[in-house]
């Protein structure tokens, strides 16, 4: 039903959620580890089969803390609790009290540290955003989208309801393709109002048959979240867009279906049901400070849901 499903946009599990499995992770880590009380002995390197799986555990938890920025005296209070629990020490907290505060920890740390990357990103991005508006051709929309026809088409104009057939590419202002049905052989068919806000104005603009340029601001994009580990918070997105045909609609699910998830939509966040894991799908981005809804609909912000890189709402 979702033909050519953007790489970017399959199913991934949202960041907080990977920042509670890591801490839930951490206590099992601590459980596995044996003597490592504070103030234990360090581990030597593994050598074992089960010495190196436990490493591997250590390394699959550790990669989700980053985020966190814990500085040295943070990350070693971490081991601490990891150690005492480990050994059987008694809590120096009450967990009924402070357990429940990890995930606003977390989410705090997450949101400050998405904040700064994407400012910095804005900032690096500008020089390129505002030679776009220059070229000529360019127009730029009240949502601060730069529309610019490459191709004229004769077909009609799609409406946010329609589903459209599309080829695409989609660069970073470096020039580094994220994501491109031409590379994939198959064009991409998704509903126009599941992607993000920038492809559902851009994409109207358009005529069957043509192509045009979309250099669409975060805010319009991925916002102050992106799309990681391939689209970074704040980064001014340019899309080729290639109309190729306005599709019938969906066919609706059997009556007594509402409501059910589509297969392949496990742990997808709200927003998302009836779209296919991994398609470009409307996605929500963060309020304000970051956005609105992604190609791959990706969750707008509140006044601003896994683009295909067409866009796609979270």
């Amino acid at each position: 039903m979702y033909e050519g499903r953007p790489t970017f946009l399959r199913k991934g599990i949202l960041i907080m959620k990977k920042l509670v499995i890591a801490f839930g992770a951490l206590v099992l880590v601590a459980a596995c580890q044996k003597g490592g009380g504070a103030g234990g002995p360090s581990a030597a390197s593994p050598t074992t089969e089960d010495e190196k799986t436990l490493y591997a555990l250590g390394q699959m938890v550790g990669r989700q803390l980053p985020t966190l920025k814990l500085n040295p005296q943070e990350l070693a209070m971490v081991q601490r609790g990891i150690g005492d629990a480990a050994s059987g020490a008694k809590s120096e907290i009450d967990m009924q009290q402070y357990g429940p505060k990890v995930q606003a920890f977390a989410k705090g740390r997450t949101n400050a540290a998405a904040a700064a990357a994407s400012a910095e990103q804005k900032q690096k991005d500008e020089p390129y955003l505002a030679a776009a508006e220059k070229e000529a051709g360019a127009q730029k929309t009240q949502s601060g989208m730069v529309y610019k026809e490459l191709t004229a088409g004769t077909g009609e104009s799609p409406k946010a309801t329609d589903r459209v057939k599309v080829n695409y590419e989609g660069k970073l202002s470096n020039g580094t393709v994220f994501d491109s049905s031409y590379q994939r052989g198959q064009p991409a068919t998704f509903g126009l109002n599941g992607v993000i806000p920038c492809w559902t104005e851009g994409v109207q603009k358009m005529k069957v048959g043509g192509t045009s340029q979309l250099v669409c601001p975060s805010t319009i994009a991925y916002g102050d979240m992106g799309h990681p580990p391939t689209i970074p918070g704040g980064a001014v997105l340019t899309f080729k867009v290639e109309l190729v045909s306005i599709e019938p609609p969906a066919p609706q699910p059997p009556p007594g279906m509402g409501g059910m998830p589509m297969p392949g939509m496990n742990g997808m966040p709200a927003g998302m049901n009836g779209m296919p894991g991994g398609h470009p799908m409307p996605i929500t981005m963060p309020p304000a400070a970051g956005g609105a809804a992604h190609p791959m609909p990706p969750t707008p912000p509140p006044a601003a849901p896994a683009a295909p890189a067409a866009p796609v709402k979270k």
